[in-house]
């Protein structure tokens, strides 16, 4: 009987001992598992000097005025040169906007527009890159403006990837879609006497992204 009342508290133990082994071999099995995902991923940044974020949009209903932000940066997580569910993010500085015309970027800059002193940056997030087909995907996110966060769909076109002459791994592609300034705030226009609007609402973006993968 006193055999039997002392295995009573060594059997608990052994099997509290156990639990615990278990709870730690899983953790560490999911941080080995983690680790070896993150080993994988790989950190592109923007080649400014190869990059180009641009715009049009419509005036006086019968030509379109282009423009473009020179002021900007942006990072890839990949999972090795696969960009499928890749993480995307970038910033644009609104002041850095050009469309060749002086007084048509300050009015731009200025409240009317995207009041680039109250909100000086653009950002874009994604939330899904989906691989349609060899050399297409579908981009999904967060773009930021004036305020105002919008989910937006953009088509990306890819390139390829190639080594440049000093050793670095580029990797290139064609961003394009479109949004209303209206959806973001960016309401100011005038309406013509001939009829129809003196800015249209529609806005068609290009970027044509080089990336640079870190050496890192």
């Amino acid at each position: 009987m006193l055999q039997h009342i002392m295995f009573k508290p060594i059997f608990a133990a052994l099997i509290l001992n156990y639990k615990k082994m278990k709870k730690t071999g899983i953790t560490l099995l999911a941080l080995i598992l983690s680790a070896g995902l993150w080993a994988q991923t790989t950190k592109w940044q923007f080649d400014n000097a190869h990059t180009s974020i641009e715009f049009a949009i419509d005036h006086m209903v019968i030509s379109e005025v282009t423009g473009k932000f020179s002021d900007f940066n942006g990072t890839v997580m990949s999972n090795g040169d696969a960009f499928e569910k890749a993480m995307i993010d970038f910033n644009i500085a609104v002041a850095s906007i050009n469309t060749e015309n002086t007084d048509r970027d300050d009015h731009l800059r200025g409240p009317d527009f995207f009041d680039a002193e109250k909100y000086p940056e653009i950002t874009f997030k994604s939330t899904d890159f989906k691989k349609l087909s060899d050399k297409k995907y579908l981009l999904t996110g967060d773009l930021s403006m004036h305020g105002v966060t919008k989910k937006v769909d953009l088509e990306v076109s890819f390139g390829g990837i190639m080594t440049d002459p000093w050793g670095n791994t580029k990797a290139g592609f064609k961003l394009t879609g479109k949004i209303n300034r209206k959806d973001f705030g960016l309401t100011w226009n005038k309406t013509l006497e001939a009829g129809g609007l003196l800015v249209g609402e529609e806005v068609s973006i290009t970027a044509r992204v080089q990336l640079v993968k870190s050496k890192e």
